[in-house]
């Protein structure tokens, strides 16, 4: 009998870890990401088919294949005019005419229309976003679709909760779209919490396990709030008090929200209502939620979707068709930074044509794990004439990028594999010179700041340093 279950457990050690080998080769896209789960997977089979199955394996893209057909877009279409290319290079400052091959890239890879008409305003930290997010709701007469990753149960998570109600109690349809991975960032949870309040509320994704993972895959990571299918907010704000630096909160976190008005509002309410329909199989259609947009400023602007479904790689396409494009300026300000080698590549080509390429990270991250995956990479970039400046405290949340000030992209997706390949994002890119203008002096504003580092100073730091990031850094396409 031992000799049975010795050849059993024999088989099983090669067959398991086998079996894992082949489904990673088969649907991992990205040639690293599959490289190390094969390496974890028969380094260490036990852990490593676990930590597959729990983290690697994309649950959601089939289905969510299965129903985008079915999604918003026919509501939107109806609403909206796209911006013919040849009118877009009639806006666009005679220097910068060579953008209109980002925006032709943009409309191929995304499928989603340029649309003028738009009216766009920064908001830096809650301190700015969050009132006018609830000055917003308590304007609300008809509709309130509100998606976060993070929604926690604190001193802004209540005065949004009690917004909320306050429009549900008006006889406003109000939709809350929480992940259930940041909806656990917070005892008790702002769901239950939301729904004794009288407010509907769904979890994107729920996991079979109820303590806080942080690192689970294929997470929402978008922020959105639609007002009336007419206001619009979106960036790398969740809802916590951390992000309202002036009430010094124990753990200050500043980022970026833009308020924006017009027919790009209707993009942000076609992802939310794919993803509430993906999650409740409810179905929001008709005027309450996708009225008859109007032009309200001079603003052109597109919503472009990514994510681990049919949108998969569309964000990345842009950035490297950005960085490509760029003739004199490139910069980037993300809190985590974890390029893949076509990212760094491009990066660095960049640089070397001669562009200004900046990129701004905090000092010290939030994250551990990533911080350290993270500087194995700046001196690779720095000695291709990248520019690295890092930023002090607070925290720094913010995701932003411009091109040669006439091209900008602000939204919730990280310069890392999480965002770019295993997050649901959502982001807004603009051809507006006045908005890349204010985006540019919010950068500007880091730079003042900022330290600039050298591949020098990379290259100085001591050698268990450099062991550990360089260590770390093989795990990158877990992160």
């Amino acid at each position: 009998m031992l000799d049975v279950w010795t050849v059993l457990l024999g088989a099983m050690a090669i067959i398991v870890p086998a079996a894992t080998s082949v489904h990673v080769v088969l649907t991992k896209r990205n040639s690293s990401s599959a490289i190390a789960w094969v390496g974890l997977v028969w380094l260490a089979p036990a852990l490593g088919v676990l930590f597959y199955l729990l983290l690697g394996v994309n649950r959601v893209q089939r289905r969510a294949q299965a129903i985008r057909g079915d999604d918003a877009s026919q509501d939107l279409m109806e609403q909206v005019t796209p911006l013919p290319a040849a009118a877009l290079e009639g806006i666009l400052a005679p220097q910068n005419i060579h953008l209109a091959s980002i925006a032709r890239l943009a409309g191929r890879v995304s499928g989603r229309p340029l649309l003028a008409g738009n009216d766009a305003r920064i908001l830096v930290n809650g301190d700015e976003a969050y009132p006018a997010m609830m000055e917003a709701i308590d304007g609300a007469r008809q509709s309130v679709t509100l998606c976060t990753y993070i929604f926690d149960h604190d001193p802004a998570g209540l005065r949004f909760r009690d917004a909320l109600a306050r429009a549900v109690d008006r006889g406003v349809e109000v939709r809350v779209l929480i992940d259930a991975v940041g909806a656990r960032y917070s005892r008790p949870s702002m769901v239950g919490v939301l729904r004794g309040a009288g407010i509907p509320v769904a979890r994107f994704h729920p996991e079979l396990f109820t303590w806080r993972m942080p690192y689970f895959n294929l997470r929402n990571h978008r922020k959105i709030l639609v007002v009336d299918g007419r206001i619009g907010f979106t960036g790398g704000l969740n809802i916590r008090h951390g992000h309202v630096v002036g009430e010094s909160p124990s753990h200050p976190i500043r980022d970026l929200h833009v308020r924006m008005e017009g027919p790009v509002v209707a993009e942000f309410q076609e992802i939310f209502t794919e993803d509430w329909y993906a999650t409740t199989g409810e179905r929001l259609r008709g005027e309450g939620w996708f009225p008859e947009v109007q032009e309200v400023g001079e603003v052109v602007a597109r919503g472009i979707f990514d994510g681990p479904d049919t949108n998969y790689g569309k964000l990345q396409t842009i950035l490297l068709g950005a960085l490509a494009t760029a003739e004199r300026s490139v910069r980037v300000v993300t809190p985590y930074f974890i390029p893949d080698p076509s990212v760094q590549d491009a990066l660095g080509v960049a640089a070397m044509r001669g562009v200004e390429v900046e990129i701004y990270l905090p000092a010290e991250g939030n994250l551990a794990l990533v911080q350290w995956a993270s500087q194995a990479y700046w001196a690779a970039v720095l000695e291709q004439d990248v520019r690295i400046f890092l930023t002090g405290h607070p925290f720094d949340h913010s995701k932003v990028m411009t091109v040669d000030g006439g091209w900008g992209l602000v939204g919730s997706a990280n310069w890392d594999p999480r965002s770019l390949e295993l997050n649901f994002e959502f982001n807004v890119e603009s051809y507006d010179p006045d908005f890349v203008e204010a985006l540019d002096d919010f950068v500007d504003e880091r730079r003042a700041e900022g330290r600039e580092i050298t591949a020098h100073e990379m290259r100085s730091r001591p050698f268990l340093h450099r062991l550990r990031d360089d260590t770390i850094r093989l795990l990158s396409p877990l992160l």
